[in-house]
């Protein structure tokens, strides 16, 4: 029997390198053979999951310094019984890849908005003058940089490898302790439990108290929020959804009753699994 893991790319990506990681520390054991499988967008990585096309997905949720990564957000609300079973953190470091000359040849500078955003300063410093385009991801313009001797991208050392491209500039990040947090998805089997939880809810009116209410609800049983964040509804200009992670297991029975309040109240609530973090 084989199993198969959707990520982002194509080869090379932070993404692919996260799915790596998780499949020669968890996958060994259980004998198994193993197929990555590329999308070139998160959305596609996540309705693969969603249809059953993969077993499992790894996608990108959240950046130290860029903060969340919405597409993954949006997309977990829109689509139906996915769930967390992990939730991996990957130290990133950018290098600009290139086969011009030098780096004042370049002229255009590719990446994915995430990447682009945290190197901003550097390129700012650096590279003042050069337009910046973002892409899918931080490989998809690498088969570009044959023809386009004016061009550059940001990407991983590894990915330099991959595609035998030279690296112009090293860890051009603009904030060394640079990480990102990926879920690890299924969308069936049994559910896991682990340190954290993540859900989101929509509330039945757009009222003073919406969010406060909610909080406090975790609050009154000492159950703590390390991450709070809305996104819009996208049903109308100033209704949105509200996104938790919480330091707790759907098993707690304190956890248990504080979902079972806020089922309540919410007009949805969506439990998206209990997992644990690991540091990779």
């Amino acid at each position: 029997m084989s199993i198969s893991i959707g990520h982002l790319g194509p080869s090379g990506t932070y993404s692919e390198q996260a799915a790596n990681s998780y499949v020669s520390m968890f996958l060994p054991q259980t004998q198994q053979e193993t197929t990555l499988r590329p999308y070139p967008s998160i959305a596609k990585t996540l309705k693969a999951i969603a249809n059953s096309q993969v077993d499992l997905a790894i996608v990108p949720v959240e950046n130290s310094i860029e903060g969340s990564v919405a597409i993954t957000l949006d997309m977990l609300w829109q689509l139906d019984n996915l769930k967390i079973t992990l939730a991996l953190v990957l130290p990133i470091t950018h290098a600009l890849l290139s086969k011009a000359p030098s780096i004042n040849n370049l002229e255009i500078v590719y990446s994915h908005p995430q990447a682009l955003a945290q190197c901003q300063g550097w390129l700012e410093q650096h590279l003042p003058n050069v337009k910046a385009i973002a892409i899918n991801s931080t490989t998809e313009a690498l088969e570009k940089l044959d023809k386009e001797l004016n061009a550059g991208t940001i990407s991983s050392p590894r990915a330099a490898e991959l595609y035998n491209v030279p690296i112009l500039a090293s860890s051009i990040n603009d904030y060394p302790d640079n990480c990102t947090r990926f879920w690890v998805l299924s969308s069936s089997g049994q559910p896991v439990t682990g340190s954290h939880t993540s859900l989101a809810f929509s509330a039945k009116a757009n009222v003073p108290g919406a969010l406060v209410k909610p909080l406090q609800m975790f609050a009154q049983r000492n159950i703590n929020l390390s991450r709070v964040e809305s996104r819009p509804s996208k049903r109308s200009l100033g209704d949105y959804l509200f996104f938790l992670d919480l330091e707790g297991d759907t098993t707690s029975p304190l956890v248990q009753a504080a979902l079972s309040e806020l089922a309540e109240y919410a007009d949805t609530l969506k439990i998206f699994g209990s997992y644990n973090i690991l540091s990779l």
